[in-house]
């Protein structure tokens, strides 16, 4: 199946994706290690700015998504999201404490807030209903090439420069401010439609009483999903557990990577194809559980690698097809806000997930972690299949128009 009858404004939203990723983790993949021997900060320190980074993302997300209903513009929010992101760039190689690294990660996180919800809804606002599985399917694979390819690209450069960190980090420059030209001329909004509702700043509570239940049943089944998924970091836990050396813990999440960006648009384009979207979400649940047992039980690093290719594949199933939901079942004028709502509930869940793994990590070992995670899996499957018998919830076939 070709791209080509996808809008080019989702074509170029999928390459803005990939070059940011590939800018952020060449440079991500080596900033704890950065942190640490270069510029002398502890683990306590990288944890506490990775974890202030991750929540200030979660919270603007709301009310950036809110805003580019009440503004009834989106592409504005999107350019100033990743215009910020670029601009953080070169404070990586310039930095010479800790400092400047905290307001780089912390301003480059608000950008992150600001362009995600709008951007989601701005790709539902361009592709036609018969075609949103595949275009966030596409958005996802190549958000995800730009995730593995970015450590890659950073371990060939580090070994033909002679570990030279701060070379790295000027080179991650040029792809994100490339992202900002590809907005600028490879993206343009549609109008508003006429009869759209006009939306209140500050959000209120009548306003997501406009919601319908339908939308909340998809918050609500993602959250429970993602209590099962817990941190990508306890993969690289497990796989360094069982002997790999530090060197190549990477290679664990290019593995996840590669099987989530080589089947996120097939899932997507099967979605839109007549294929149940429940039985595919079930299918990805499967995935997780299956994941979670066999990482569980790892005994060799063979084992592992298994495990997060399964990881992947669930992500793969579920990831585009979750969000092309949300677009399906909120109305035009407050696609904005709803994506922002799922982002921020899903980004709590994800942080509760990870701390829930880590105690039991902790106190118990990595095998009960895993197992607690095919639990969880399994309510969500549970829950999804109940649903099936049922009238509403994720709906089985090609939604209705709004």
């Amino acid at each position: 199946m070709s791209h080509s009858n996808l809008p080019k404004g989702v074509i170029a939203l999928g390459l803005v994706s990939l070059c940011m990723d590939l800018s952020s983790e060449m440079i991500h993949s080596l900033l704890p290690v950065f942190l640490v021997t270069t510029l002398g900060a502890s683990a306590l320190a990288v944890g506490i700015i990775e974890g202030v980074a991750e929540a200030t993302a979660a919270i603007v997300k709301v009310f950036s998504g809110a805003l580019s209903d009440w503004l009834g513009r989106r592409k504005p929010l999107v350019l100033l999201g990743y215009g910020l992101a670029a601009l953080t760039k070169p404070l990586f190689p310039l930095a010479q404490g800790i400092g400047v690294i905290v307001t780089a990660r912390f301003v480059d996180r608000i950008g992150k807030g600001i362009r995600g919800a709008p951007r989601d809804a701005l790709i539902a606002d361009l592709t036609p209903l018969e075609r949103r599985g595949a275009a966030y399917g596409l958005r996802q694979s190549m958000d995800t090439v730009g995730a593995f390819a970015g450590p890659l690209v950073a371990m060939a450069l580090m070994a033909v420069s002679d570990d030279n960190f701060r070379l790295v980090f000027w080179i991650a420059v040029i792809p994100a401010f490339l992202c900002v030209f590809l907005i600028v001329f490879g993206v343009e909004e549609p109008e508003r439609p006429a009869n759209a509702r006009l939306v209140h700043l500050p959000l209120r509570r009548a306003t997501l009483a406009l919601l319908p239940r339908r939308f909340w049943w998809v918050v609500a089944f993602a959250t429970v999903l993602t209590l099962a998924r817990f941190s990508e970091a306890f993969l690289l836990l497990r796989a360094t557990d069982l002997g790999l050396a530090v060197t190549w813990t990477p290679l664990i999440l290019i593995v996840m990577n590669l099987v989530y960006a080589a089947s996120a648009y097939p899932f997507g384009h099967l979605a839109d194809n007549g294929s149940s979207r429940r039985q595919l979400l079930a299918w990805g649940i499967v995935f997780l559980i299956a994941a979670d047992l066999i990482l569980a039980g790892a005994g060799t690093l063979w084992w592992v690698g298994g495990g997060a290719a399964l990881w992947g594949l669930h992500m793969g199933a579920t990831q585009g097809l979750l969000a092309a939901l949300v677009a399906d079942a909120a109305p035009a004028e407050l696609r904005g806000t709803a994506f922002g709502v799922f982002n921020l509930m899903v980004g709590l869940a994800l942080l509760a997930a990870s701390i829930i793994a880590g105690g039991l990590w902790t106190a118990v070992g990595p095998a009960l972690t895993f197992y607690a995670g095919a639990v969880f899996s399994s309510l969500a499957l549970a829950g999804l299949l109940f649903s099936m018998h049922k009238n509403g919830g994720v709906q089985s076939q090609k939604p209705t128009s709004h």
